[in-house]
């Protein structure tokens, strides 16, 4: 037998050709639940689970990774400043979220954020793995509700609003003031009145409280 094709370098290609992934999710049984399904595909290999944004930070920053399947709601820290911050330092990194939340602003925001893929935590299994294989490949990825849903976006009133209005959107809707609005997005208290009346004029709410139940419509709050 030649010295190449030995048992022990045949491993060796094997393992070189996997694909390393982090799994983040605050939900140990739904990661446990993923990494089945990821590391029952040839080539995918989960080579760390993490619980929160800092740890997922710590663990991303200290050893190679391929790919990260992110959640958006995590402790220590949200999934969006989380995806932000990995690619500003890790440029080539590819990030699929994978999120309960499957309507906007989230999907826009983690698009122009950088995330690979968007795949809505209702969708098919078989579409997490679709959507992991066409990323690698190079090409952005959408589960098939996600894409119907972008696909009637023109309809959708939320589609108007700039990415700003729907960070201020958001903050607002979950009971932040305008002051503290304009201290988590480091803007002025000014800029974030002008952004409100601009996008409650686009939403047609009359006041903080229709944005409050806009929101929870959509399930971008639960309480």
């Amino acid at each position: 037998m030649a010295a190449w094709y030995r048992p022990s370098r045949l491993r060796a290609c094997y393992r070189w050709a996997m694909t390393s992934i982090v799994l983040v999710d605050d939900h140990a049984i739904v990661r446990e639940g993923f990494k089945r399904l990821i590391e029952a595909e040839p080539g995918l290999e989960v080579i760390a689970e993490c619980g929160d944004a800092e740890e997922a930070l710590e663990t991303i920053l200290a050893q190679p990774a391929d790919l990260v399947v992110l959640d958006l709601s995590l402790p220590n820290g949200g999934g969006l400043p989380l995806l932000e911050h990995l690619l500003s330092v890790r440029p080539r990194l590819r990030v699929v979220v994978l999120s309960m939340h499957d309507s906007e602003p989230y999907i826009s925001e983690a698009l122009r954020r950088g995330a690979w893929g968007y795949v809505s935590k209702s969708a098919a299994a078989e579409e997490l793995i679709a959507g992991l294989r066409e990323v690698l490949a190079g090409r952005q990825f959408l589960s098939s509700d996600i894409a119907r849903q972008r696909a009637n976006r023109e309809t959708d009133p939320m589609m108007r609003l700039t990415a700003r209005e729907q960070e201020v959107f958001l903050l607002l809707a979950r009971g932040l003031t305008p002051k503290q609005t304009a201290a988590e997005l480091g803007i002025g208290q000014k800029t974030v009145y002008i952004h409100r009346a601009s996008l409650m004029g686009k939403l047609g709410a009359g006041s903080e409280l229709d944005l409050y139940r806009l929101a929870r419509e959509r399930g971008l709050v639960t309480h």
